[in-house]
């Protein structure tokens, strides 16, 4: 339209729709209405758009009804089974109360920033994982599906472990538990007990034998453990009916299943405060051993815990923080969820190590009474000498402490002989320095403590429907990190996708409720996500701070907050974590380099554990896996950079007025280029060369005052525009 031309006027809402070069070439600078519009220039499939106080325009994005329910949705996804059972035997394994400090120190410097980088990029940009990455630079759009990948493998097999837990929650409500004894065999002639359980224990029987029935080995399937197939569709349908609606389902349910879990573990403390032994687990667990701090492994484990606990490159974050508005205070949120993720972890510590002190002192009462009958037998045959009892000593009500005197008097007295009389230490230390973790410290070690519990079906409830909820608050994390990008990007239908989501993931999912299933769980969560999110991460990392600019982020997040954050980000984001990352990152294949890549396999003739090499298929599975996570970077790179699918859209603005300053988004494929907000005056902006509508509401309305922090109470007023897809990929 010539510059001159009559502007045709057309009485729609209120609106005039020109070109963006006629009307900034009409602009009349005595306009005051006009200057106090502000202009929007961004994607044309930017739709979701905040709500203006006393305008007709609605929020196409869900929100959270409350700052607690967001707050308890990010605590759910954080806080999970690896607080429970894998920081417990950390701890213990890597200095006691000494490995706090290594995992603070790391907390700061790499948990924290990171946190809060992935919580700003997804209330900024309001997308999924895969939205944010590919606003920041298209050619990183890769880093997006990777992340959504790594989910889906995730979440393969951690329903599985809610399977587990659902079906020992089932068997919990009777009384005497079931794995309290070993069961009796009966044939022809006489009853004994079951040899596969005399020879290990009644709690690793029932784990191995009744629960999951395991073969002896990875190629030996085994068929489907229908009971176990059973609990893990239980487990996909609870998903996917919280699921279902996204967060407006799955936040109320957060109230629960991320609050429950706190409950439990309280009730379990002064439960277990209160049992024999446990302030001996506790002085244990928090005995600093100040040596084994200076070691590497000690930090490598930190590190790789602190990462893996903050949920960092699932996509999770991203996606639960792009429901807030763009002025939350997203700084405040990243030191609170790492700092509760840190107590909880600590407060799990000290229930577990109570509970095991109070196991181990029974284990040794049971070896003192049994080597103190060894004792009055050698006695008696003359094996050993009166002499060498202390007068004190009453074999009939003896001490742990008594015993270990009299072992020790005779350990020095009969040196050459005395292996032959096969007396044992009896020392509760011994007993709680056999660390255990994962799926042993659950099903068998924290199982065989509780039956020793008065009431032991309900602490046997509660344990494990603590278990269900903090799986549950996991999962809703992981699987909205696959959901809101998709859903983003391809316009699909929430309700659909998360139904087609959980199928899939069902029926995948059936490899690991074979009888050979417990060993897939093992190669999934040691292969599909170590390396691949540590790589994820790295790449978010390059991509805010070398590709976006950190100097623009840093602005970006002053304007968002409302306040400047600390230079420490600056520095944290700029140098440290990336370098803390890149040498977890060495460290990581190094030692899997060295660890020889096989699991434990359960041998039934032996009743014990076995070390077993994958075999070739194996190897092949384990590689595919990590290859098939990171694959999407390389992938959507060379199609950016080759330009092999035509993104026609991004040629495409819009521009929408809002009372204020302009703000300039144009759409650039390199991506290196754009701010996430300019603030620029009118006369700053360069008249844009789009050839497309834009959107001008009436500045008619009174003036609003701007906020403090120099944000603006009202939302971006753009009219209906047709659907754009976010990306070709």
């Amino acid at each position: 339209m010539p510059k001159n031309s009559k502007v045709v006027k057309r009485d729609l809402d209120d609106e005039v729709i020109e070109s963006v070069k006629d009307l900034l070439s009409n602009e009349d600078s005595s306009d005051d209405a006009f200057k106090k519009s502000e202009l929007m220039v961004g994607d044309q499939e930017e739709k979701d758009v905040d709500v203006e106080e006393g305008s007709d325009v609605e929020d196409e994005r869900p929100a959270w009804n409350s700052k607690l329910q967001y707050i308890l949705a990010q605590v759910g996804f954080s806080v999970g089974l690896g607080n429970v059972w894998r920081f417990p035997y950390l701890c213990q394994k890597n200095g006691g109360g000494a490995y706090l400090v290594p995992y603070l120190i790391l907390l700061l410097i790499i948990g924290i920033p990171l946190f809060f980088l992935e919580l700003s990029v997804g209330q900024r940009i309001r997308r999924g994982s895969i939205g944010v990455w590919n606003y920041i630079s298209p050619k990183l759009g890769g880093i997006g599906f990777a992340s959504c990948v790594v989910c889906f493998f995730v979440a393969l097999y951690y329903n599985v472990i809610i399977g587990w837990s659902l079906f020992y929650f089932s068997q919990s409500f009777q009384h005497p538990l079931p794995w309290d004894q070993c069961p009796l065999v009966k044939n022809a002639s006489h009853t004994f007990v079951e040899p596969e359980c005399e020879k290990s224990s009644a709690t690793t029987y029932y784990w191995y034998r009744e629960a999951l029935n395991i073969s002896s080995s990875l190629s030996e399937s085994g068929g489907l453990n229908w009971k176990m197939t059973i609990c893990l569709l239980a487990a996909w349908v609870m998903v996917c009916l919280a699921m279902i609606k996204g967060i407006q389902s799955s936040g109320k349910i957060m109230y629960f299943s991320s609050l429950f879990p706190y409950v439990v573990l309280l009730c379990f403390l002064v439960r277990g405060l209160l049992l024999n032994g446990s302030l001996d687990g506790i002085r244990h667990m928090f005995t600093p051993k100040l040596e084994i701090m200076l070691e590497p492994k000690v930090w490598r484990e930190a590190a790789t815990q602190v990462f893996f606990a903050l949920g960092l490159g699932f996509g999770g974050v991203i996606a639960f923080s792009s429901y807030n508005k763009r002025d939350n205070n997203c700084h405040f949120d990243a030191v609170l969820v790492s700092f509760i993720n840190f107590f909880t972890s600590v407060l799990a510590t000290l229930v577990v190590f109570a509970v095991l002190g109070f196991k181990a002192n029974i284990i040794n009462e049971k070896c003192v009474i049994q080597n103190s009958e060894k004792i009055l037998k050698l006695l008696k045959t003359g094996n050993l000498s009166q002499d060498m009892i202390p007068h004190h000593i009453n074999f009939s009500s003896i001490t742990a402490e008594d015993y270990n005197l009299v072992y020790d008097i005779i350990q020095k007295v009969k040196e050459e002989e005395f292996d032959s009389l096969g007396l044992k230490s009896c020392k509760i230390e011994d007993e709680l320095d056999k660390a255990v973790q994962g799926t042993g410290l659950a099903f068998i070690a924290f199982t065989e403590a509780m039956t020793h519990f008065p009431a032991s079906p309900f602490w046997s409830v509660m344990f494990f429907l603590m278990l269900v909820n903090l799986g549950l608050g996991s999962m809703f994390g992981t699987i909205e990190g696959i959901i809101t990008p998709i859903v983003d990007t391809f316009k699909i239908r929430k309700e659909i996708l998360t139904v087609i989501c959980c199928l899939v993931a069902f029926f995948i999912g059936l490899i690991f409720v074979q009888r050979s299933g417990n060993y897939f769980v093992t190669m999934f969560d040691d292969y599909s996500a170590t390396l691949p999110l540590l790589i994820v991460v790295i790449l978010e990392n390059i991509a805010v701070t070398r590709i976006y600019g950190i100097e623009k982020f840093m602005e970006d997040l002053k304007d968002m907050l409302g306040f400047s954050p600390s230079q420490y980000y600056y520095y944290m984001w700029k140098y440290v974590s990336p370098l803390v990352l890149l040498c977890l990152l060495v460290a990581s294949i190094v030692q899997m380099g060295l660890s020889p890549p096989g699991y434990n396999a359960w041998i039934e003739d032996m009743a014990t554990e076995e070390f077993h090499s994958y075999p070739t298929w194996g190897m092949i599975v384990c590689i595919s896996l990590m290859v098939l996570a990171i694959l999407p970077v390389p992938i959507v790179l060379i199609v950016r950079r080759c330009n092999l699918i035509d993104d026609s859209s991004g040629s495409l603005a819009s521009v929408s007025y809002k009372r204020g300053r302009i703000i300039k988004e144009p759409v650039n494929l390199e991506g290196d280029n754009t701010s996430l907000i300019h603030g620029k005056s009118p006369s700053e902006v360069p008249s844009p060369n789009f050839g497309k509508n834009i959107y001008r509401k009436q500045t008619g309305s009174p003036t609003l005052d701007t906020a403090p922090n120099g944000r603006y109470g009202i939302g971006y007023l753009m009219a209906d525009m047709p659907d754009m897809p976010e990306s070709d990929l």
